[in-house]
């Protein structure tokens, strides 16, 4: 099976311009094509996942990647999926940034010999001269075909900026300015940049004459529609400081049984038909199939020795063991007992295990909260400090969130 064939038994493929060319490029090793990150923090997540697992495939196909960060662009933002513009960033925040950016996906695509790029669009957008850009660029796009796109109606209602406005064409000269450079005959990106995709192949073929290509990739989606790689506490990051290795694994190990099949199609490596054989299962053994997808995912960030310590803990925990060296761990301070105790909801918030004090009593109204295997049903319990002992408490919430606290 070729690679086109494959994206395509994957689910990964949602549109694409020219199906008939882009397939003959891709098969036969001649695409040179772009993915955009936008450094709108400063790390990669979950969302950006899945566009660096298409990289690596396609470069291992013999295609080239480029990956362009988004220094340029990220001083307007995308409105894309937004209902508010974005927070303004300073340069020094979107260079820290890209630079960080740069590390994470350098561990995904290989960079030798020429085989890939990466590139920053403020090379070129940072000091286009406004005038000039306008008479050369601006003639090309029609103002009343770009408010029918998906990404800026969703944002007339509550208000357009003008700022904002501007990020279609900018994402467009992308494209034409790599075209130019590099040679790059192809975009990649999610569903919801199809509009901005086909602008830069249309301003390649109006400004050129030549034809350019662009190919979406499926959103992520869980089975109830919304995208995949949130958390009640927020994004699941890639860098380990900000998700551990071990809450990474355990994101993927806790997928809804229906999306467990779609993540090992859309994001892993294994053979189609190791996953084909997987779609029968049933009961401990669809636990099993999240088990090898959270192993899976994790070795692919994180690498092998991480993933598994990862998988040993998980195991440990859920075997009953209530300890372990590889869970992760929050710190309190002495000054947050008062008297040697501390509440067990300021605790439960404090860990990160619950966001308010009506999210904590709820949990433990509900029998949901265990110190040490030990299931605490009163909202008022005060936990002692001398409970904690030299390696900390084991504090558990439902069945499957955990962390172990320790006193500084």
């Amino acid at each position: 099976m070729k690679i086109y064939e494959e994206l395509q038994e994957r689910g990964l493929i949602a549109q694409v311009t020219d199906e008939k060319e882009i397939r003959e490029l891709v098969n036969n090793g001649k695409a040179t094509f772009y993915i955009g990150f936008d450094p709108t923090a400063d790390s990669l997540h979950v969302g950006h996942f899945m566009a660096l697992c298409l990289m690596k495939r396609l470069q291992m196909a013999g295609n080239k990647p480029i990956a362009l960060l988004g220094g340029g662009t990220g001083m307007v933002g995308d409105p894309s999926g937004r209902s508010d513009m974005r927070q303004m960033m300073t340069v020094e925040t979107i260079q820290h940034n890209c630079d960080r950016f740069k590390e994470q996906i350098s561990r995904f695509i290989d960079f030798s010999n020429d085989k890939a790029l990466i590139v920053n669009n403020a090379e070129w957008l940072n000091n286009l001269n406004y005038i000039e850009f306008l008479r050369d660029v601006g003639p090309h796009f029609s103002v009343n075909r770009m408010l029918t796109a998906e990404c800026y109606k969703q944002r007339m209602e509550k208000g357009l900026s003008f700022l904002e406005f501007n990020y279609m064409i900018m994402q467009s000269y992308d494209f034409f300015e790599l075209f130019t450079r590099y040679g790059c005959n192809m975009q990649f990106g999610g569903d919801d940049q199809w509009s901005n995709m086909l602008g830069g192949t249309e301003l390649i073929r109006r400004k050129l004459g030549k034809d350019a290509y662009a190919m979406t990739i499926t959103l992520l989606l869980n089975s109830e529609g919304k995208k995949m790689g949130k958390t009640q506490s927020g994004a699941v990051w890639l860098d380990p400081d900000k998700t551990s290795p071990f809450d990474f694994y355990q994101y993927w190990r806790n997928v809804s049984d229906s999306d467990v099949l779609k993540c090992l199609r859309m994001l892993t490596f294994l053979p189609l038909e190791q996953i084909d054989e997987m779609d029968h299962w049933e009961g401990s053994r669809l636990n099993q199939a999240k088990e090898i997808l959270a192993y899976e995912l994790t070795n692919l960030v994180h690498g092998e020795d991480e993933a598994k310590k990862a998988q040993s803990s998980a195991k440990e925990i859920f075997a009953g063991s209530g300890s372990s060296e590889n869970m992760p761990t929050e710190e309190i301070a002495n000054e947050d007992f008062e008297n040697d105790q501390i509440d067990l909801i300021s605790l439960l918030q404090k860990a990160g295990l619950v966001d308010t004090r009506s999210e904590g009593r709820r949990a433990i109204l509900q029998g949901g909260v265990q110190i040490n295997g030990e299931k605490i049903q009163d909202v008022k319990y005060l936990v002692l400090k001398e409970k904690f002992a030299p390696d900390g408490l084991i504090l558990r919430k439902g069945k499957k969130n955990y962390k172990k606290v320790c006193v500084k």
